[in-house]
């Protein structure tokens, strides 16, 4: 089962990397809100649940980052004859961090508004099994100091059904 949580995280990942992904829907953000936020590179998205505390003794950390992980599967057993049929309970971590505290919860609304415009324009079959209804919860965490200075996160959750 815990390959689920992977196949479903592997492909959210390559929904926000695509073409019509985070950078395509940033620029479109940028011009109608009138920033100039950089855009997310491949490196700076991350098929893991890191804490931000640990993110930042690595070498090499670079912001704004994406974490993309399985925080739960639930094996509904709806269909049968299926090894696995029920749902994978996934999660977007968006942080952004910069040396002053100006502008930063902004800058984050933006990136995580980002993330919701890539899933909603996702909405329905994912193929392998994988269906996303399109509902999804966007949660804030405080401003702390970490990465550059200061740091906060933006945490978008969803549920995408799963049949294999």
């Amino acid at each position: 089962m815990a390959s689920v949580g992977k196949r479903v995280a592997s492909k959210t990942v390559a929904l926000l990397q695509s073409p019509s992904g985070l950078n395509e829907n940033l620029a479109a953000m940028n011009e109608v809100e009138g920033m100039q936020l950089p855009e997310v590179g491949e490196r700076q998205i991350h098929l893991a649940n890191i804490a931000v505390d640990l993110l930042d003794r690595s070498a090499g950390t670079q912001y704004p980052a994406a974490h993309v992980y399985c925080d739960k599967i639930v094996n509904q057993l709806r269909e049968k004859f299926r090894i696995f049929s029920g749902k994978a309970h996934m999660a977007i971590e968006v942080r952004v961090s910069q040396d002053r505290l100006e502008g930063i919860e902004e800058a984050l609304q933006v990136y995580v508004d980002v993330v919701t415009r890539v899933l909603d324009q996702n909405r329905g079959d994912w193929g392998d099994g994988m269906f996303y209804t399109g509902g999804y919860e966007a949660s804030f965490g405080p401003v702390r100091r970490g990465g550059r200075n200061f740091i906060q996160t933006g945490k978008v959750t969803f549920e995408v059904q799963v049949s294999q």
